[in-house]
């Protein structure tokens, strides 16, 4: 019999020779491959001589599953097997074979094996694999190492027909997307994980498991020999994941453990066995540390298998569903297909290089398009070299990124889009030199480029009101201000300039004022523009750092600022940029002194008391126009009025604010259901409010009442009061609407409020018809759910075909997890829905019930 310690010392000397081998290879990736499947050879001889050691019966197999079943293993990876036992064999019934299996996997321990094992019979590995998703994907992989082929043999042959490819495609993607949550949704982290991070390795696995599920291939030349990736494609795929399984690897030595945290801590030490080294200036000042060198390598790797990861998932998703999706034009260069932007011609950026940044634009201003298509972005991942100092140069482009900058909504998703897919820096070199870079301090962390896009991002969401509920001062100022484009053109820019040396402030509003010369932005807003970049650090510093009961400080920071719509636009700004460093940064305080600050700083400047949401008032002050007419009470509308917050005027016009008012001032406070009805304003239809002590599931309730009754809703405000009432409203239409439209009036609030009130479970939704337009042409279901801002609340979007019950059904799956849901914002375009809700509950916290959501609510939209 083999000895043990035999087996353990040369073990550990042949993986000690391989780890030599790994580190004396300096910066090449080239033979990273080779060497990971060494390790995986060395494990399985290893395997294999302790498996004759134990004297393990015949009809027993040896199996490699998960990462090490694909015969590759990383320095300190587990080692993870199945010990597959025919059917009718158990070792709990088995004295002797139970003896013999816990005598193999102690013998793998100590011979210095990091095994992760489990002993199953055929029939209980299909079983664990059809119930849970995790399994089946380890078990995807699964690779004979010694013992019985046929049994084997036969556990592949089964565990391939009980395989369900569009399936598995839908609950790894979903998996996909909740991890890359996990990460903030961007490989820019200052401490990626470059196994987990968005852009990391498990992003390539995920192409090649659900390829590999499907018959697509397992490999990606077999991806690209079968149509699913492109020859360049696969190439550069190839060499990233090179550099990151190389950076991965080395991060494992490095560690002396299983790492996969590229943390501060080990950053250098990792650049250095690449043979990165500090750069100095000829004065002996630092350029780049050897550690942000290597980042910045990693980054660029990062973003290119995001890039190529969307690619590739989007052309397997569409070879899954052959169905194909009507093509409609929206010009003569680009189509809108299953909502999604798509070239007319593959070569069409090569030919006529502005249309890249109309595709931009398109994917803002057209309703409904939710993304570009795999053929447009393949189509701009090939044309990256017409992109070049002609191309920025160019009046036409300046013209359509103006544009972009000035449209009313998507401006945030446009720009990292741009991003994301290398756009942005080719158009704006001096973006480019910032892409990936590092920020060492100790609030920031993201990368210089993913912070300016975070900033952007806040600053686009005071001016939407779904989230007027998260900075409710921020969301009233910029109600009322007239040019969104002036503060995201200076949150582009705040951070453009750092890393260069000297004052990133001042040279970032030089790189600004050139910007808005070139693009032919009037001179008053350029100076502004220019003010913002060149003063985006003021009003933190003297908020945080001054005496703010000192009034030369108040004057002094009034003098700077000159006026209030430079203070506003400050004070935007700031906000935005200090919630953009990082979610821990920002606190109830530092928003206390800002404000401060800024009030009085106004008085400063002889502005009085602000007036900082004006559209808001003037709502209310033709609401109560309104209201005179009727003949209330003096101040009957405060009652109501004082429980309602600055979204829900946002979101109401003064004709709702009088009509809810006039309703309902009256029975605040009251446990009655209140509900009224009357013809929509808008001509079409009714409108309903209902008015009621909140509860879980209360929107699935009013749901599944207007489903039973045949009603379609069109749109759906939900509010919550600050007393705990729910306010809502809903414009609804029905294919029975009576010329005598009040017994339908009558008939809606008295029943609507007998659900309400009545107890018992929900009933099962209809199903609806769907029509044969929708029937012929498909629209793909997707679900997205996404923390807030806060972490909080979540936003749940669901895009599907339309038909009558779709929102009953995804209110229904939100009442069964007793999820609260706090807005809804409902959206019918043609035979599309686009619904938004703003939604909390403690299932949200755990991730399998994350999955178990969003698994339930694709099963109810699908149609």
């Amino acid at each position: 019999m083999t000895d043990l310690a035999a087996v353990r010392d040369a073990s550990k000397a042949r993986k000690a020779a391989l780890l030599a081998e790994l580190q004396a290879e300096g910066g090449s990736t080239r033979s990273i491959k080779s060497l990971l499947q060494a390790l995986a050879q060395h494990a399985d001889d290893t395997l294999k001589q302790l498996w004759v050691r134990a004297g393990l019966p015949a009809g027993v197999a040896l199996v490699a599953v998960g990462g090490f079943g694909r015969g590759e293993l990383f320095p300190h990876s587990d080692v993870d097997v199945l010990l597959l036992m025919p059917d009718g064999i158990h070792c709990d019934a088995d004295t002797s074979l139970q003896q013999r299996v816990e005598n193999f996997i102690g013998s793998c321990w100590d011979t210095g094996l990091e095994i992760g094992s489990s002993v199953r019979t055929l029939e209980e590995c299909l079983a664990h694999a059809a119930s849970d998703v995790t399994v089946q994907t380890s078990l995807l992989e699964a690779r004979l190492v010694t013992g019985s082929r046929k049994l084997f043999t036969s556990f592949q042959a089964r565990f391939r027909a009980q395989m369900e490819p569009r399936a598995f495609f839908v609950a790894k993607t979903l998996e996909m997307r909740q991890r890359h949550n996990k990460f903030e949704n961007t490989p820019y982290a200052l401490e990626p994980n470059c196994k987990e991070s968005p852009g990391g390795l498990r992003d390539l696995q995920v192409i090649l498991w659900v390829a590999n599920a499907a018959g697509f291939g397992r490999s990606w030349d077999e991806l690209a020999r079968n149509g699913l990736a492109t020859a360049f494609e696969a190439r550069q795929i190839k060499r990233n994941e090179a550099l990151l399984s190389m950076i991965r690897a080395r991060l494992h030595v490095v560690a002396g453990r299983r790492e996969d945290r590229l943390v501060f801590d080990l950053q250098n030490a990792v650049a250095e066995s690449f043979g990165y080294s500090a750069t100095m200036r000829t004065d002996g000042r630092l350029v780049a540390r050897a550690s942000e060198r290597l980042m910045k390598r990693y980054y660029w790797a990062a973003k290119a298998v995001a890039q190529l990861n969307q690619i590739l998932l989007l052309n397997i998703e569409e070879r899954l569903n052959p169905a194909s999706s009507e093509a409609r034009p929206v010009n003569e260069r680009f189509f809108e297909k299953a909502g999604m932007i798509e070239v007319a011609s593959d070569d069409l950026y090569i030919k006529q290089p502005q249309a890249i940044l109309e595709t931009f634009l398109l994917y803002q201003s057209t309703p409904g398009i939710k993304g570009l298509s795999a053929r447009t972005l393949r189509a701009l991942y090939n044309a990256r070299k017409v992109m070049d100092a002609n191309f920025r140069n160019d009046p036409e482009n300046h013209k359509t990124f103006r544009a972009m900058l000035m449209q009313p909504r998507g401006i945030t998703h446009a720009l990292r889009l741009m991003n994301q897919t290398s756009i942005l820096g080719r158009y704006l070199w001096v973006f480019r030199r910032i892409v990936g870079q590092m920020q060492h301090d100790l609030f920031h962390v993201y990368t210089v480029d993913q912070h300016i896009l975070m900033v952007l991002r806040n600053v686009r969401r005071f001016f939407i009101a779904e989230h007027a509920h998260e900075y409710p001062f921020c969301s009233q100022l910029a109600a009322g201000w007239d040019k969104p484009f002036i503060l995201y053109t200076a949150a582009l820019f705040h951070d453009i300039a750092k890393g260069r040396g000297g004052d990133h402030s001042d040279l970032g509003a030089r790189e600004v004022r050139r910007f808005c010369r070139q693009h032919a932005i009037d001179d008053d807003d350029c100076k502004l523009i220019e003010f913002l970049v060149r003063e985006h650090l003021a009003m933190s510093r003297v908020a945080q750092k001054e005496d703010l009961g000192e009034p030369k400080v108040i004057q002094a920071f009034a003098a700077r600022v000159g006026n209030e719509r430079y203070l506003t636009a400050l004070y935007l700004l700031t906000v935005a940029d200090i919630r953009g460093t990082s979610p821990k940064v920002w606190n109830a305080w530092k928003g206390k002194l800002l404000e401060d600050l800024y009030r009085y700083t106004l008085r400063a400047l002889g502005g009085g008391s602000p007036d900082p949401n004006a559209d808001i008032e003037a709502r209310k002050r033709e609401a109560l126009v309104q209201l005179q007419l009727f003949a209330l009470p003096f101040e009957a509308h405060k009652k109501l009025w004082d429980t309602l917050d600055v979204g829900y005027f946002m979101r109401h016009d003064a004709n709702d604010i009088a009509w809810h008012t006039r309703h309902l001032s009256r029975h605040v406070g009251s446990a009655k259901v209140i509900v009224r009805a009357r013809l929509s304003p808008v001509g079409e239809g009714l409108q309903l409010v209902v008015y009621t002590p909140d509860q879980p599931d209360l929107f699935a309730r009013i749901c599944g009442f207007f489903d039973q009754a045949g009603f379609s809703i069109l749109d759906a405000k939900i509010h919550t009061a600050t007393n705990g009432y729910a306010l809502d409203t809903f414009q609804v239409v029905t294919a029975m609407m009576p010329d005598h439209y009040r017994e339908l009036c009558s008939m809606a609030e008295s029943e609507l409020a007998a659900t309400i009130a009545a107890a018992g479970p929900l009933p099962p939704p209809s199903r609806g018809r769907v029509s044969r337009r929708v029937k012929s042409f498909p629209i793909p279901p997707r679900v997205d759910l996404r923390p807030d801002e806060k972490a909080q609340r979540w936003l749940l979007s669901v895009s599907a075909s339309d038909r009558v019950g779709l929102l009953y059904s995804i209110a229904r799956v939100l009442a069964n997890h007793k999820l609260n849901l706090q807005l809804a914002k409902v959206t019918t375009l043609g035979e599309r829905v686009e619904d938004i809700f703003l939604i909390d509950g403690p299932e949200l916290q755990q991730n399998k019930r994350q999955l178990q959501i969003e698994t339930e609510l694709l099963e109810a939209i699908a149609s």
